[in-house]
């Protein structure tokens, strides 16, 4: 698990020591000849190291020791343990657990402070008693002992503490910069395949497009009859702005539709030429207030009028369309209808239907299709705005 480091893995190891040490002491306590009182107080005191624990010294331990709650904790493992240490002298060996956890929780130089006051108690109850030369010898080498072996354990603890926390914020740092290495890349595969699709188009449709428009040029001139020429310059209309799209798209910039008009006025280009192209009666409506949207969520539209209306000049067969741009409150919805053949939605798998419904999904929008053999055509696209 990358979000847990060795020393929080052994943690609960040191709990079972430390649960351990306080039982064998409890029961120390408690088997002594006349434990009651002054043993049943010492019991007592030593139970409530376990819910001062629970409460407060668990979320303590190897974490950032700095300001009071370690202190605080100490101070009250200190004050328990040396009130037991009064009560039952035994309850002395529970500082076999209470030392590492001073270390653990509080900075070197605070646990060592606390380490001395855990040795208060059962030091002034040795000087207080009868005792010879042997026993004072005795006394003072276990001391020195039991305390150099604190300090160094608590040394000890402390780099573990300090390396471990030093291992954590470098995984974190590797994994940062290797999700941001990701990005990168992703950004340049995108980008190489953009540049890749870019040099196709230039390479055929824009090239294409441009022999297009000079056949049609050359040609115009030289026909008379007025519908011919009126359809030839349709053609010459549609290629040029065809062209621009493709140059649009190389040059990764918005439709060139929208270029510097707004949504709705792009949106009534396209019916107005849909009404020349096919001499069917069309309406464009535009309700609520119109406003610019975001980027994505106009070229999204836009695209969805595109592909609905060459639905119709291909497909439909149709004497009426309708197109419809509402702004409400919170979305914008595009409606293209018309009165033509109509299809079955269910067996639809046309590539225009699939990219419009990817394209609304892009930015959090929704495709509608409401259609029947013989009853006509409706699409719906809804953008939040």
């Amino acid at each position: 698990m990358t979000g847990e480091d060795a020393w929080q893995l052994g943690l609960g190891r040191w709990e079972a020591y430390f649960g351990l040490v306080l039982a064998s002491t409890l029961t120390y306590v408690l088997a002594e000849d006349g434990a009651w009182p002054a043993g049943a107080v010492a019991a007592a005191l030593l139970a409530a190291m376990v819910p001062w624990y629970l409460l407060l010294g668990r979320r303590l331990l190897g974490v950032d020791r700095s300001g009071p709650l370690p202190y605080v904790y100490v101070a009250g493992l200190v004050a328990l343990s040396s009130g037991a240490a009064l009560a039952a002298p035994e309850s002395a060996l529970v500082m076999f657990a209470a030392c590492p956890q001073c270390y653990m929780i509080a900075s070197w130089r605070g646990a060592s402070v606390a380490v001395l006051l855990l040795n208060v108690v059962p030091a002034s109850r040795f000087l207080r008693g009868p005792h010879t030369v042997g026993s004072i010898m005795s006394f003072v080498l276990w001391t020195v002992v039991s305390l150099a072996f604190s300090l160094f354990f608590g040394l000890w603890i402390e780099r573990i503490i300090h390396q471990s926390t030093e291992r954590r914020e470098l995984i974190d740092q590797l994994e940062t910069t290797r999700a941001e290495l990701a990005g990168v890349s992703r950004e340049a595969g995108v980008m190489a395949e953009r540049e890749r699709l870019a040099a196709e188009i230039h390479d055929t449709l824009a090239q294409g497009f441009t022999s297009i428009l000079m056949l049609l040029q050359a040609a115009e001139p030289r026909i008379s009859p007025a519908e011919p020429r009126r359809q030839v310059g349709l053609a010459i209309r549609t290629a040029r702005e065809n062209l621009a799209e493709a140059r649009a798209l190389i040059a990764a910039v918005p439709p060139a539709a929208l270029g510097d008009a707004s949504l709705d006025e792009a949106v009534r280009r396209l019916s107005d030429r849909l009404s020349e192209e096919l001499d069917v009666d069309t309406e464009c409506i535009v309700s609520g207030e119109p406003r610019r949207l975001t980027a994505r969520s106009e070229v999204v539209l836009l695209r969805a009028a595109q592909e609905g209306l060459a639905n119709v000049r291909k497909h439909a067969k149709a004497t009426r369309v309708g197109v419809e741009l509402a702004y409400g409150a919170s979305s914008v919805c595009l409606h293209v209808r018309d009165d033509g053949t109509g299809f079955d939605p269910s067996r639809a798998g046309g590539f225009g239907l699939r990219g419009m419904r990817e394209r609304a999904a892009q930015v959090e929008g929704t495709l509608l299709v409401r259609s029947a053999p013989g009853a006509g055509t409706e699409i719906t696209v809804e953008v939040p705005a």
